[in-house]
């Protein structure tokens, strides 16, 4: 138990609100299954003590196994595009736990983030609730959206949906990119009780824009009853998506309009799917068709770090948070993109509830000129020497280097100015890595 619930503590400083975060049970770095029953009540009441903050702005609310960090970053750029001030709630965290909240693209200020956090705490401790470490930077944040004015909030999804600490917020538009096998441990052995469990999210007025085409799935959106239902391949889509310089060159088409030659300076076809559904989520937040030269600019400015990010040249470096097969996958083929002359070398580290072999499969393990294994300093991290093994079952070369840094430096070493390091994994292997070349 949290020693929290013995000695509460109301931080004044960031240091302070840091620890307090600390001291609480973080469900992200438990490694398997729930501490407890899954409920909203703790949640919801901690909301009612603070003035209900999660009602102050319309939310667009983001879930899916993959791409829903890009997607929330593509909605936000497009509603700031139109004039909005738009707060963004996204986690993991790469380097800093404030870059979660930002308003505008900007993340929240560490005096900002104390107060939030503190007024989250002495409301904790007045109405005797220990929450857990999400809970608290959740509710910290639609406080911080709340005192800041924002016009409107994109939320994006821990885990699920269903019983994830975001879904106090009852949104305007609901957003699933896809539904892949993913948390099975946590949210069910079958893509069918992942949706249903992401289509927790979705409220009797939403507009549910579903990013998931599998048909043998619809019934389960569908019985949410939203207000409205678009779907991917039939009321919103990618009719073109060509390799560019940079990132992507795409056409899209939503319910009220089509959007051509837009520039999405992201690598990898999947980029041109997210920002589909987030011209289709922004669409529908407005309740019209888009100003195409306000999306064109929208889009033209997003960052999404750690996703494919390109960080260095001859030999190519890229950091790409891929945690699930689906997501090595895109990364493996993404990196053929690039058309390299000579051979990719991976820097890989993952978390459990996943197979290192699948994961090193879809990255085509086998044809890399070296694995190099690594594990961050995290509970639910696989040891490199497991992720080695796999490598090895699948014929690759391999070397294990446990420290991320160390690591990222051998493959640097290794590769010569024609070949790619891709280092990937997990979300926290990126961070890492960022670290390392980001002092």
């Amino acid at each position: 138990m949290p020693s929290s619930s013995l000695r509460p503590a109301l931080p004044a400083t960031y240091e302070a609100a840091l620890a307090y975060l600390d001291d609480h049970v973080n469900l992200e770095a438990v490694a398997s299954g729930r501490f407890e029953a899954p409920t909203l009540e703790r949640m919801e009441h901690l909301c009612t003590l603070l003035g209900d903050p999660q009602h102050d702005a319309p939310v667009v609310h983001v879930t899916g196994t993959n791409g829903k960090g890009s997607t929330a970053r593509l909605t936000t750029a497009l509603l700031q595009a139109h004039g909005l001030a738009v707060g963004t709630y996204t986690s993991p965290d790469l380097g800093r736990v404030t870059e979660r909240i930002s308003r505008n693209g900007e993340p929240i200020g560490e005096a900002d983030f104390t107060e939030a956090v503190a007024a989250v705490a002495a409301t904790a401790h007045a109405g005797g609730i220990v929450p857990s470490r999400f809970e608290i930077l959740t509710l910290a944040a639609l406080r911080w959206f709340a005192d800041v004015a924002v016009d409107a909030a994109v939320v994006e999804v821990g885990m699920g949906g269903r019983w994830d600490a975001t879904n106090v917020v009852e949104a305007g538009v609901a957003v699933v990119t896809n539904v892949g096998l993913d948390h099975t441990d946590v949210l069910g052995p079958t893509r069918a009780d992942i949706a249903g469990e992401k289509a927790g999210i979705v409220g009797p007025k939403a507009t549910l824009v579903l990013g998931e085409a599998d048909p043998a799935l619809a019934p389960i959106f569908e019985a949410t009853g939203p207000g409205a239902l678009w779907t991917r391949h039939q009321d919103f889509g990618v009719r073109t998506n060509d390799v560019a310089v940079g990132g992507r060159l795409v056409d899209l088409y939503t319910p009220g309009a089509s959007y051509d030659q837009l520039f999405v300076p992201l690598h990898g076809a999947h980029q041109g799917d997210n920002a589909a559904a987030a011209v289709a989520a922004a669409e529908a937040f407005f309740g019209r068709p888009l100003d195409p030269e306000v999306v064109r600019q929208g889009l033209a400015g997003v960052q999404v770090p750690g996703r494919f990010e390109v960080v260095g040249r001859r030999p190519l470096v890229v950091l790409d948070g891929a945690h699930n097969p689906d997501g090595c996958r895109a990364a493996a083929t993404t990196l053929g993109d690039f058309s390299i002359a000579g051979s990719p070398v991976l820097v890989v580290g993952m978390n459990r509830g996943r197979s290192p072999a699948e994961m090193l499969g879809a990255l085509e393990a086998a044809h890399a000129g070296l694995v190099v294994a690594c594990a961050v300093d995290w509970p639910r991290a696989v040891p490199a020497a497991e992720v080695a093994a796999a490598a090895r079952e699948l014929g690759a070369e391999v070397e294990v280097v446990p420290a991320v840094g160390e690591a990222l430096s051998r493959a640097l070493a290794v590769a010569g100015p024609d070949d790619a390091v891709l280092v990937t994994g997990s979300l926290h292997v990126v961070g890492a890595a960022r670290s390392a070349l980001r002092p």
